[in-house]
Protein backbone atom coordinates (compact mmCIF):
# COMPACT_ATOMS: atom_id res chain seq x y z
CA UNK A 1 0.00 0.00 0.00
CA UNK A 2 2.78 2.42 0.88
CA UNK A 3 4.43 1.78 -2.48
CA UNK A 4 1.23 2.63 -4.36
CA UNK A 5 0.86 5.91 -2.46
CA UNK A 6 4.48 6.79 -3.19
CA UNK A 7 4.01 5.85 -6.85
CA UNK A 8 1.03 8.22 -7.13
CA UNK A 9 3.07 11.02 -5.60
CA UNK A 10 5.96 10.27 -7.97
CA UNK A 11 3.61 10.32 -10.96
CA UNK A 12 2.42 13.78 -9.93
CA UNK A 13 6.02 14.94 -9.70
CA UNK A 14 6.78 13.51 -13.14
CA UNK A 15 3.84 15.35 -14.66
CA UNK A 16 5.04 18.65 -13.18
CA UNK A 17 8.76 18.15 -13.61
CA UNK A 18 9.14 20.62 -16.43
CA UNK A 19 7.04 23.44 -14.99
CA UNK A 20 8.93 23.16 -11.68
CA UNK A 21 12.36 23.33 -13.32
CA UNK A 22 13.49 26.86 -12.54
CA UNK A 23 16.62 26.59 -14.69
CA UNK A 24 14.53 25.33 -17.60
CA UNK A 25 12.11 28.23 -17.21
CA UNK A 26 14.96 30.77 -17.05
CA UNK A 27 16.53 29.33 -20.19
CA UNK A 28 13.20 29.31 -22.01
CA UNK A 29 12.60 32.93 -21.05
CA UNK A 30 16.12 33.87 -22.22
CA UNK A 31 15.44 32.21 -25.57
CA UNK A 32 12.12 34.02 -25.98
CA UNK A 33 13.71 37.34 -24.99
CA UNK A 34 16.39 36.90 -27.64
CA UNK A 35 13.91 35.73 -30.26
CA UNK A 36 11.84 38.84 -29.60
CA UNK A 37 14.71 40.90 -31.05
CA UNK A 38 14.47 39.22 -34.46
CA UNK A 39 13.06 41.91 -36.70
CA UNK A 40 11.67 39.64 -39.41
CA UNK A 41 8.37 38.54 -37.85
CA UNK A 42 7.98 35.45 -40.06
CA UNK A 43 11.50 34.28 -39.26
CA UNK A 44 10.95 34.95 -35.53
CA UNK A 45 7.75 32.88 -35.53
CA UNK A 46 9.42 30.07 -37.48
CA UNK A 47 12.35 29.92 -35.06
CA UNK A 48 10.10 29.92 -31.99
CA UNK A 49 7.80 27.30 -33.51
CA UNK A 50 10.73 25.03 -34.38
CA UNK A 51 12.23 25.39 -30.90
CA UNK A 52 8.86 24.50 -29.36
CA UNK A 53 8.62 21.42 -31.58
CA UNK A 54 12.09 20.32 -30.45
CA UNK A 55 11.14 21.02 -26.83
CA UNK A 56 8.00 18.92 -27.21
CA UNK A 57 9.97 15.99 -28.63
CA UNK A 58 12.52 16.20 -25.83
CA UNK A 59 9.73 16.36 -23.26
CA UNK A 60 8.05 13.28 -24.75
CA UNK A 61 11.36 11.41 -24.67
CA UNK A 62 12.04 12.38 -21.05
CA UNK A 63 8.54 11.45 -19.92
CA UNK A 64 8.73 8.06 -21.62
CA UNK A 65 12.03 7.45 -19.82
CA UNK A 66 10.39 8.42 -16.51
CA UNK A 67 7.59 5.95 -17.18
CA UNK A 68 10.03 3.19 -18.14
CA UNK A 69 12.10 3.81 -15.01
CA UNK A 70 8.97 3.82 -12.88
CA UNK A 71 7.81 0.54 -14.45
CA UNK A 72 11.22 -1.05 -13.90
CA UNK A 73 11.20 0.11 -10.29
CA UNK A 74 7.70 -1.30 -9.74
CA UNK A 75 8.74 -4.64 -11.26
CA UNK A 76 11.84 -4.86 -9.04
CA UNK A 77 9.75 -4.18 -5.94
CA UNK A 78 7.14 -6.76 -6.98
CA UNK A 79 9.86 -9.34 -7.64
CA UNK A 80 11.35 -8.60 -4.21
CA UNK A 81 7.93 -8.94 -2.51
CA UNK A 82 7.30 -12.27 -4.29
CA UNK A 83 10.56 -13.76 -2.90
Amino acid sequence: MFFRENKNMENMEYKNWKANGQKYLRELQAFLDKAENIENEELRKDIIFQMLKCDNELTSLAESMFERYSGDKEKRIKDYEDD
